[in-house]
């Protein structure tokens, strides 16, 4: 049986690559990991060297003379077009000219994706993330037949795209999620993710701001409509979705309560509203009589969340709050400042949604109530010494009364 080791492109840590693929045994391992140069990624599950000619002659004549047939014809090939060049495109495609863009076989395949998800109960929001990642990869393969497909094709959109884009870890993990259900769907025996990893999430403390912020914030707001979507995002703890997938019908002013519906996770759940909101939400609904959503646009549809992000902007440079927040600042704080005046972490946890205690706890980390009460040891010691000398004899940490 003739040994064999493909040369596949590869882009990785910004530069070209060529990946040395190969049935694994620990013969030809070794073999491999005796190349002068070679390295070894984690990411993409592969060794690699740098992608020049000179390297690529070097590498075959040592191959071959190791006894290996060397496949490197999927680096001559146009598939997928060393995606170096093809991705100077904007980070931000269009949805419509990428849909638009691929033959009628991707097409049908984008929509029998869409409803592969739909039958495992994902949420909205969910089947858009991973529909958009999937979208994006049948129009970078849009040349390639899907019977075609195998886990090369997976590791170049990793490189091309999710590392190339600079993609924030959340969106990494979401999309190896969507390849997980994509690969499921497809049962090709050469495309599968089921051995992908997702990067573990970061663990970054929220931003938050002061109580007085969030004050005036609420006063330099001049809109109506602007005052009423930073008041319930900030004294309900909502999310931006939560908030702007309102009903009418799910606020009750009298009790001072909105009933969240299909929440993250589909819980739904009950949340308070401050008194003092109340005058200005009897007011916002005689002035705008909202119809099917609480927070509506120009034309009675959905209000849009980059508004919301514009016009906070705006009030935060007129609150002399710097930088800007966004509107999940305002959950934080939410969260944080209940936690600072005492309310149970069980309870916070409730309000806001969380399914696991864990994720509420990280507001413990900013909330300052118990750690500004701590006594540094070096004033504890001070006052010590200060205690236990004559009172009028002065007690100072420096060298002299100089310094």
């Amino acid at each position: 049986m003739k040994r064999t080791i493909t040369l596949l492109p590869l882009f990785h840590k910004n530069k070209d690559q060529i990946a040395i693929q190969f049935l694994y045994n620990d013969s030809t391992k070794d073999v491999i990991k005796k190349y002068p140069g070679v390295l070894w990624t984690k990411t993409h599950r592969t060794f690699y060297v740098l992608h020049t000619n000179e390297e690529l002659h070097n590498l075959f004549n040592y191959l071959r003379e190791k006894g290996y047939y060397v496949d490197y014809s999927g680096l001559h090939k146009a598939k997928p077009k060393s995606l170096i060049e093809e991705k100077k495109q904007p980070v931000e495609n269009s949805k419509v000219e990428m849909h638009r863009g691929l033959p009628k076989t991707h097409k049908a395949f984008l929509k029998e994706y869409v409803w592969f998800l739909k039958g495992k109960r994902l949420s909205e929001q969910t089947i858009a993330t991973y529909g958009y990642f999937v979208l994006r990869f049948l129009y970078l393969f849009k040349d390639d037949p899907l019977r075609d497909w195998d886990n090369h094709h997976l590791d170049f959109f990793m490189s091309a795209v999710m590392a190339k884009e600079r993609y924030s870890i959340s969106s990494h993990r979401q999309c190896v999620s969507a390849f997980k259900y994509l690969t499921d769907y497809c049962d090709l025996e050469a495309f599968d993710a089921s051995d992908y990893k997702r990067p573990k999430k970061d663990k970054n403390l929220p931003n938050v701001i002061s109580k007085e912020a969030v004050i005036r914030l609420i006063q330099v707001t001049k809109n109506l409509k602007h005052r009423v979507i930073i008041g319930l995002l900030y004294s309900s703890g909502l999310r931006i979705g939560e908030l702007l997938d309102l009903k009418p019908t799910d606020l009750d002013i009298e009790r001072l309560q909105i009933r969240i519906r299909k929440g993250k996770g589909r819980k739904d759940r009950i949340v308070g509203v401050a008194e003092v909101l109340r005058p200005m939400l009897l007011n916002y609904i005689a002035t705008y009589q909202p119809r099917y959503y609480f927070i509506e646009g120009r034309d009675g549809g959905i209000y849009s969340a980059s508004s919301v992000r514009a016009f906070l902007k705006k009030s935060c440079k007129l609150a002399q709050i710097s930088p800007s927040i966004s509107p999940h600042v305002l959950r934080h704080s939410y969260a944080t400042h209940m936690l600072e005046n005492g309310v149970d972490l069980r309870y916070i946890q409730s309000l806001l949604g969380h399914s696991k205690p864990e994720t509420t706890m990280i507001y413990t980390h900013v909330a300052h109530r118990d750690l500004m009460a701590i006594s540094n040891p070096l004033d504890t010691t001070v006052r010590g010494i200060r205690s236990s000398v004559n009172h009028e004899q002065k007690v100072t940490i420096s060298r002299n009364d100089n310094q």
